[in-house]
């Protein structure tokens, strides 16, 4: 088993955000549009499985993936 490398924590200062909005302020992807094609082509996962839907809830803790690099929701 390989190592995944390490978890990058982004505080959101609050109790919940929407995956489109979070790769938006994690500065994952730099506009809306690159986020939605993003999503909508598969290449964005939350806790290790593919999610298709901008407007999935992220709570603390959960984790979410792009190009190679992993993300934590963090209060």
């Amino acid at each position: 088993m390989t190592n995944p490398g390490p978890i990058d924590d982004v505080s959101i200062g609050s109790d919940g955000i929407r995956l489109g909005q979070f790769l938006k302020f994690a500065g994952v992807l730099d506009s809306g549009g690159d986020v939605k094609e993003a999503i909508i082509d598969g290449f964005v996962s939350v806790n290790g499985e593919v999610d298709r839907r901008r407007g999935r809830q992220l709570q603390h803790g959960d984790v979410v993936g792009f190009e190679g690099r992993r993300y934590r929701v963090r209060p």
